[in-house]
Parts: C-alpha cells; sequence; structure tokens
C-alpha cells in the first residue's frame, strides 16, 4: 500500500511539473526603459568626418545617447546609440564599467555604437581629427548615464520586430570605370580598379562594384496599454551630409520624426542605429544631381525612413515576454603596416610641407601623415564581436565601417528569422571591405588609421559573428 501511494505522488509530480514550468515562465514580466542624454560639444570642439580637423562654431540640432534597456526578468540587455561619426573603445569600456556597477548588468550585455553623423564630436583619432580628452570623458559618462537612467526608467512592456524597405536613398558608391579613367590613389599609382565618389552621370561610369541593402529593421517597445515606449531602427545608409554645423544628420531627423508619427509623448525614446553601409552612401551617381537647400537632404531622407517605419509599425505583432541573452568574443587580428621605405618616403612629403609652413592639403599628405602614424601602431589589434538575442530577433554587432555584402551575407546565414547587424559597436577599428573588394582598391582600402585591418578581416569576422548567432539559437 505504501510502494502504491508513493508511485501516485511520484506520478502526480511529473504530472504537475510541465504545469509548475508553464506557471513560472507566464509568472515573468517583460520590462523595458528608455532615455536620453545631451552630448552636443562646446563651441571649439573637434569635429570628426573631414579629413582636415574641423571645430563646432554653429550648432544646427542637439546630439544625444539614445539608450534602451530590455529585461526579461532573467537577463538584461541595454542599447545606446551615439551621436558622432566614430567612438574608439577605451571610451565604450569605460562607460560600460560605470554602467554596469550603477546597474549590475553585466558589461557583455551592453551594446554601444555610433550613428556615423559626420558632424558631431571627435571621439576617435582619424586623419587630422583628434579627440579632446575633456569632451570624450564627458561622453563615456553620458553613455553610461544614459545605460542607468533607462534601467531606472523600466516598466512592464510589450516588444514587437519588423521591417520596411526604403531602397531609393541607398547607392554604393564604389564604382567600376572604364580603362584609365580611374584617379590616382594617395600613394602615386593607378592600382585601383575601382573609384569611390567618381563623377556623376560620367561616361566613364560602368557599373557599382557591389550591392545595397533596402531594409530597414524596427525593434519596437510599448506599454502595456499600447502606447509607444521605444523604437531602435536599423538602415544601412551611411551619413547624408549638406550640414555647416554640429548636426546628428538624418538619425536625428529620423528620432523626432517617427515620435511625431506615432503621436508618442515626450518620454518616448527613438534611434536610428547604422546597418552595413561602408560602401553605401545617399548619391546616385548614374544621374546627375539635384541642387538642394542647405540640411533638406537630411531632413528628406529622415522623413522618408520615417514614413516607411510608421508603415511597417503597423503590421508589428507585439509580444508580452521573450527571451533575451548575450554572447561576445574578442578577436585578435592583423594591421597592415607600412614598410620602412614607404615611411621614409612619407616623412618627406610631410616635410615639404612644413618647410611650406602650410597645412596639409592633398590626399597625398593625409595619406603620408597617417602612414607615420600607423608605423607606430601595434602590429595586431583587438576587437569585441558581439550577438543578441531578443526572442526571434539576432543582432549583431561589429566595430567597424562594413561593406554591405557583409551584411547581407550575414542575414542570409544566421538561423534566426528577423536579424540586422549594428556597425561601429563597441569600438572602432576601420574600414571592412571584403577580401574580393580590397583586391579592387579604392578609398575604404587605402591603407590609413581609418583602414587598417588585415585583408582577410572580413572572413574572419563574418564567420566569428555567425558562429555566435548560431550559439545563441541553440
Amino acid at each position: 500500500m505504501k510502494r502504491i501511494a508513493t508511485l501516485s505522488l511520484l506520478a502526480l509530480s511529473l504530472a504537475l511539473t510541465p504545469w509548475a514550468s508553464a506557471q513560472e515562465e507566464e509568472a515573468k514580466v517583460f520590462q523595458a526603459g528608455a532615455s536620453t542624454s545631451n552630448i552636443t560639444p562646446w563651441f571649439g570642439t573637434s569635429l570628426a568626418g573631414s579629413m582636415t580637423d574641423r571645430t563646432a562654431t554653429v550648432i544646427t540640432d542637439e546630439l544625444f545617447v539614445r539608450s534602451i534597456v530590455m529585461d526579461d526578468g532573467d537577463n538584461l540587455l541595454a542599447i545606446a546609440l551615439v551621436d558622432c561619426c566614430m567612438i574608439e573603445r577605451p571610451i565604450v569600456d569605460a562607460a560600460k564599467v560605470r554602467a554596469s556597477k550603477a546597474t549590475g548588468i553585466p558589461t557583455t550585455n551592453m551594446l554601444v555604437a555610433a550613428t556615423h553623423s559626420h558632424t558631431a564630436g571627435t571621439c576617435a583619432h582619424v586623419f587630422q581629427s583628434d579627440p579632446d580628452p575633456e569632451y570624450t570623458t564627458f561622453v563615456s559618462r553620458r553613455i553610461a548615464d544614459g545605460i542607468t537612467r533607462a534601467w531606472q526608467h523600466r516598466v512592464p512592456a510589450k516588444i514587437g520586430w519588423g521591417s520596411g524597405s526604403v531602397p531609393d536613398e541607398v547607392f554604393n558608391r564604389r564604382w567600376h570605370m572604364k580603362e584609365g579613367t580611374v584617379r590616382e590613389n594617395p600613394f602615386g599609382t593607378h592600382d585601383d580598379k575601382v573609384q569611390m565618389n567618381p563623377p556623376r552621370a560620367s561616361e566613364n561610369l560602368i557599373k557599382p562594384a557591389g550591392p545595397i541593402d533596402p531594409e530597414v529593421a524596427i525593434l519596437a517597445f510599448e506599454s502595456l496599454d499600447g502606447k509607444p515606449l521605444a523604437l531602435l531602427a536599423n538602415y544601412s545608409l551611411h551619413y547624408v551630409g549638406g550640414i555647416p554645423g554640429v548636426s546628428g544628420d538624418y538619425f536625428g531627423v529620423f528620432a523626432k520624426r517617427i515620435a511625431e508619427l506615432l503621436n508618442a509623448d515626450e518620454n518616448f525614446v527613438a534611434s536610428m542605429s547604422n546597418g552595413t553601409s561602408g560602401d553605401i552612401n545617399n548619391v546616385n551617381f548614374a544621374v546627375r544631381g539635384e541642387k538642394r537647400a542647405t540640411g533638406e537632404q537630411m531632413n528628406i531622407v529622415g522623413n522618408k525612413v520615417a514614413a516607411e517605419v510608421l508603415r511597417a509599425y503597423s503590421y508589428i505583432e507585439f509580444q508580452d515576454w521573450v527571451p533575451l541573452n548575450a554572447i561576445q568574443k574578442e578577436i585578435t587580428l592583423g594591421i597592415r603596416k607600412p614598410t620602412p621605405d614607404e615611411v621614409e618616403e612619407a616623412k618627406a612629403i610631410l616635410a615639404n610641407a612644413q618647410s611650406e609652413n602650410r597645412k596639409l592639403n592633398s590626399f597625398r599628405e593625409y595619406y603620408a601623415n597617417c602612414t607615420v602614424d600607423l608605423a607606430e601602431f601595434p602590429d595586431t589589434e583587438d576587437l569585441i564581436l558581439q550577438a543578441f538575442q531578443i526572442g526571434d530577433l539576432g543582432i549583431a554587432a561589429i566595430p567597424c565601417e562594413t561593406f554591405v555584402e557583409i551584411g547581407l551575407a550575414i542575414k542570409a546565414e544566421t538561423p534566426f528569422e528577423k536579424r540586422f547587424t549594428i556597425e561601429l559597436a563597441n569600438g572602432y577599428n576601420g574600414y571592412l571591405p571584403t577580401e574580393a573588394q580590397h583586391a579592387l582598391g579604392g578609398y575604404e582600402t587605402w591603407r590609413a588609421k581609418s583602414s587598417r585591418l588585415e585583408v582577410t578581416a572580413a572572413n574572419v569576422i563574418q564567420e566569428t559573428i555567425l558562429g555566435l548567432l548560431n550559439e545563441l539559437k541553440q
């Protein structure tokens, strides 16, 4: 009799186990919080985005860190988008440590990326722009504060994702040209087979050297009663430009416009992350350009993308809870460094400019300066690759200006049904062309502080990212 009772209790326990597990799952509450932190540089601060240094003299619009924190009851993820051209890893690492101490979110679960505005404060050493340590310390602390405030603002929320398409504002900027018409490169040779930003509507144009990615991916959060809380979009387009002063470019225009279209309140936070746009810009080189008023084009692009996001938003199926997870891996890659003879030649070029008591004013001189600087770089550098799982959505993070082919390949091969890549994330390691694009030459491949990784770097990075995404999906 005692044995029968014991077996009955065991059977009852086994029968109740799935129910208990389901009850535990139902008890979990998904939460989300968001915040903005102003990082507008003060007048006189160095601005990135040009081969010659500029300083802030006009504020066209304010710059921000826009942060979102997600909480599934077990894991927390943070994404912070920074209005700057690119941001070096020490600035990001310091911000993550500071935010982690305040919130308990592991630094491995934080993704911090630059939007790539070319009219923002300098946060990386590129060409002749050097960061102001006071400004970068300020930005780092504001990133940490933004993540902390987003964590503090967490409320029960629903989450969903979707995508739209804006194909008519993205163009591959690298073009195959008729033989003999590609301009000389900064190293004094005619080795390039393609040209970046060629003359528009030129009879020498043959075809673009690569594809585009028109997708606009969307990650959205609502309150339990359906009020918009936050939104993260992703579009593979370089900056638009054409603005005289400090500006968040079309990234800022989008954030403001989508809030208006969603009739969101003042606490709503929208952000636009840069996809894989290392070889993509907003210029259709096949046709002659139209003259635009100052700032007009960035408003056209920002408003058009916002309108498409609004359309796609209506199809999003929001969920009450999804699992969150993160994984990252640090890898080491080689740096393409100049030979001693190349350094001596570069020094001679710079000496000529110095003898004339003038600023550097040509590609030859800009790249000579980079050559001398790169000679002092280590032979290798470490970089972080990261992946997030948000339910059935996968997000990859790469610290480079990544060619669109790489992003498309990751989308095609990842196990996640919905997926996108955020570039310029968790540091800055320059352009990332494919090995085949390296063979074609062109601006993005020219050895410089902005293009320094080994020729096979894209192969290693793509393989590693796919490995991380596959590991998350298991």
